[in-house]
């Protein structure tokens, strides 16, 4: 039986590896990749390898075996995610897993929003396929924001349709975190988790955590939807992601990303990663010097 991690190479995947690798033997972990050499680092420390693509249906008949367990981390193309989920349930089906668990979106079934969508139907499949599962509802990443901090610096200013809602996110490496733990442990079967931070905070106070860290003013600029939808297209997201950016903000001032249950710091054993903590890591790096380049 293997511990088993879809999407091992993303941002998720890749740390819940870590966290399966940091807590039970490298020989009980196999990543599931469709790029060999993107995963030769977890295979150099000793996690095992199988290639299956989620666009693949015929590559992920080789994916799973008899009694593992399994986490399905969500695809990253919205609007095709159904179909690609819809592949690895089959295969988890067929293979005879002892356990699928599933990084769906915070609210399950009552998430009234686009991004969530896709979420709710892999649920529904999910639930359909009679596999034993766990779903792991994640919030929203802290990194969403963190990891964008370049156009804010240069503007000082904070963009979004939110409002004064606000957002309880943590870290991946907190959902990770308790990932590896439902993964690892017993009693979490047919069992759905709202997993958010501790702390819920607004985009205001996230500008003046930015402006305290770096010494300068950077405000919160609230604007309106289709502004906002523009905004984005203007500096190259395309139009349909825009347009589910844009919903996500909606959502956050209806207050649908604001949730704290205690369900993520229960699962990792320790509270989630405070927003000023974040903070500083990604000012941090982006402070860092590049890697230079000889001249040509």
């Amino acid at each position: 039986m293997s511990i088993v991690v879809t999407g091992a190479t993303g941002a998720l995947g890749r740390l819940v590896v870590d966290a399966l690798l940091a807590t039970v033997p490298a020989e009980r972990v196999t990543a599931v990749a469709r790029d060999k050499e993107k995963a030769a680092d977890l295979v150099a420390r000793g996690a095992g390898l199988r290639l299956a693509d989620y666009d693949d249906p015929a590559s992920l008949a080789g994916a799973f075996r008899p009694g593992d367990r399994v986490l399905l981390v969500s695809g990253n193309q919205v609007g095709r995610r159904v179909a690609q989920h819809t592949a690895v349930i089959g295969a988890a089906r067929a293979a005879g897993v002892a356990q699928l668990a599933y990084t769906g979106i915070l609210g399950g079934p009552e998430a009234d929003f686009e991004l969530a969508d896709e979420h709710r139907e892999t649920e529904r499949l999910i639930l359909g396929s009679d596999l034993p599962y766990t779903f792991l509802r994640n919030g929203w990443y802290t990194e969403n924001y963190t990891e964008n901090l370049a156009p804010v610096l240069e503007h000082g200013a904070v963009v979004a349709n939110a409002g004064d809602g606000r957002i309880a996110s943590a870290t991946r490496a907190d959902y990770a975190a308790a990932a590896a733990a439902v993964l690892t442990g017993d009693g979490h079967l047919g069992r759905a988790y709202e997993l958010s931070g501790d702390t819920a905070w607004s985009l205001a106070e996230y500008a003046a955590e930015l402006s305290r860290q770096t010494g300068r003013t950077i405000a919160y600029t609230e604007v309106p939807a289709e502004a906002h939808r523009e905004i984005l297209t203007g500096a190259g997201v395309p139009e349909e992601f825009a347009r589910v950016l844009v919903d996500v903000d909606a959502a956050i001032a209806r207050g649908r990303l604001a949730r704290t249950t205690g369900d993520l710091a229960r699962l990792a054993g320790r509270p989630t990663t405070p927003l000023a903590e974040s903070v500083a890591v990604a000012l941090a790096a982006v402070r860092a010097p590049g890697p230079t380049h000889p001249r040509s």
